[in-house]
């Protein structure tokens, strides 16, 4: 595999997201745990350097990711999104991934979920990537 695939498949995990199907991992999955969440994006962050020197133009991993969701946060959400806050602005007030306020506006039943979730390709044919 190489590394930039598997890179891809370790930031996706990270996010929340199946990297083979799209969907959103449930909140009581391994993958949803703040620890494992911060362990994959140390993982995608050292594999880009493993100098450990910050690259340009790397995306920080937001202050909230992986952390479960208070009631007060979930109603903060569904106002805002009511409202009409567009999703990067929520991305940003929350400080979580767009993967993270996508999934937790399907759970408030302020969204559907996407009926043909998108494949996240690893750049490499079917039979490979699996």
């Amino acid at each position: 595999m190489e590394k930039r695939a598997a890179m891809h498949i370790l930031s996706t995990l990270a996010q929340g997201v199946d990297p083979h199907t799209g969907e959103t991992f449930p909140a009581d999955s391994p993958y949803q745990h703040p620890d494992t969440v911060r362990a994959l994006f140390q993982a995608v962050q050292a594999m880009a350097d493993p100098a450990g020197r910050p690259r340009p133009g790397a995306q920080a991993i937001p202050e909230n990711a992986g952390k479960p969701w208070s009631d007060e946060e979930d109603n903060v959400l569904a106002e805002a999104f009511d409202a009409g806050k567009p999703i990067p602005e929520l991305v940003e007030h929350h400080r979580r991934t767009r993967a993270a306020i996508q999934a937790r506006l399907v759970r408030l039943g302020k969204i559907e979920p996407p009926a043909d979730p998108p494949r996240y390709r690893t750049g490499l044919p079917a039979a490979q990537a699996a």
